[in-house]
């Protein structure tokens, strides 16, 4: 249909049109919000309502929070063509690491933090040193680093079992919610969450704005207006009934409120900065960015060293909600990642992926295991869907990708 053809249909058939023509056009972008939205309806209905409620959503915020950070990690791996097998036992390792640092040493919180994290760094840059200077593929030293790090597990547990971490700060990481402000208005409701939840609608639709208008000033394409309105509207109304379902029980969680930031942090790195566009022009085609003057190796050692630093923090959220390190902890974390950032839409082939989409994949696989615990359904079968979800994502991506060819 020619765009003089669309400006002769009456106002409510224009509408469809360009909804129908958006969502063709970005099904890649929106594909895993219909998704959780499908997921999240079916389980309401069979549960009669309780998937909603606001504890499990409460509850299933805060477990999905040491795999979100992981897939936020793995998104710019898989990015850059490459995979990192190692996260899963390195989270487990470090936070060991920090139990023993807390239990026997008797560190504050304060101190064990900082050092964990920078030890994730170093974690991450030996693992990069192979790939990006010796040509060994990631999947082989990943998976060295996978067989040492669940060693070095398993070593400095072996004589304890599990190490009970006490230290009431280091565990409000992984079980507190912020605190909430002294007014009398709003009884049983957090009030302290509804503001920032306000905040961010408020936020979400300024950057919106001014995103369109920058465009709009380089004549770049942009939504048409009432499918960009109702996006807004959309997303906006997400964020508040979301933020005023999690009001309703104890608020936000400090888990919710790390996972925020570190999305937001990367969104703005990958999307704002010189850096980011590197890392895309790197994955896109190795060869081009080195000739166009990319380091494909320094962007190798930013993405692996960040990636061991995102495990590092898995690795406290994990200890912190389980208040303790266990022989076990961190088992197939590094697949869960993976498939987060699969069904979030991040290529198969590099070079295309959000870390906002790999967050909401997250998400996904989170919501289908809480659900089906709800419903009783056997660990077999869940399994087998989730195994089911993730080769639908990655089908879904070869065919948009054709699709676009």
């Amino acid at each position: 249909m020619s765009v003089e053809q669309v400006r002769t249909l009456p106002h409510s058939a224009t509408f469809w049109w360009h909804l129908r023509s958006a969502l063709r056009e970005n099904i890649r972008d929106y594909g895993m919000f219909i998704a959780l939205f499908v997921i999240m309806l079916i389980f309401a209905i069979a549960t009669d309502g309780i998937f909603l409620s606001p504890r499990n959503l409460s509850n299933l915020l805060n477990q999905t929070g040491y795999i979100a950070v992981l897939a936020v990690g793995m998104t710019l791996v898989i990015v850059i063509r490459q995979i990192d097998l190692s996260v899963g036992f390195l989270a487990g390792f470090l936070g060991a690491v920090a139990a023993i640092a807390l239990t026997f040493w008797g560190w504050s919180t304060y101190v064990v933090v900082p050092l964990v994290l920078g030890l994730g760094i170093l974690a991450g840059l030996i693992t990069a040193f192979p790939v990006a200077r010796l040509g060994i593929p990631s999947f082989v030293a990943s998976l060295a680093g996978w067989l040492i790090y669940r060693g070095a597990l398993q070593l400095v547990t072996e004589s304890t079992g599990t190490i009970v971490i006490s230290d009431p700060v280091f565990n409000a990481i992984g079980n507190a919610f912020l605190p909430d402000l002294p007014l009398g208005i709003l009884p049983r409701v957090h009030k302290v969450t509804l503001l920032l939840g306000a905040l961010a609608i408020v936020l979400f639709i300024s950057s919106q704005v001014r995103s369109r208008r920058k465009k709009l000033a380089y004549r770049f394409e942009v939504l048409p207006l009432d499918i960009f309105l109702l996006k807004l509207l959309l997303i906006a109304g997400l964020i508040g009934v979301g933020t005023w379902v999690l009001a309703r029980y104890n608020g936000l969680s400090w888990t919710v409120v790390i996972v925020l930031l570190v999305v937001g942090i990367y969104h703005f790195i990958t999307t704002q900065t010189v850096l980011g566009r590197h890392i895309y022009a790197v994955g896109g085609n190795p060869e081009a960015a080195e000739l166009s003057g990319i380091s494909v190796a320094r962007i190798t050692y930013i993405v692996f060293g960040s990636m061991g630093m995102l495990a590092a923090l898995s690795g406290i959220l994990f200890a912190s909600r389980l208040q303790s390190a266990t022989t076990t902890a961190g088992t197939l974390f590094e697949l869960d990642a993976i498939a987060a950032a699969y069904v979030g839409g991040v290529s198969a082939a590099g070079g295309v992926g959000r870390v906002t989409g790999s967050v909401i994949g997250a998400l996904v696989m989170t919501s289908l295991t809480s659900g089906m615990n709800l419903m009783g359904v056997g660990i077999a079968y869940q399994y087998m869907v989730r195994g089911a979800v993730l080769a639908l994502a990655v089908i879904f991506d070869v065919y948009t990708r054709r699709a676009r060819a």
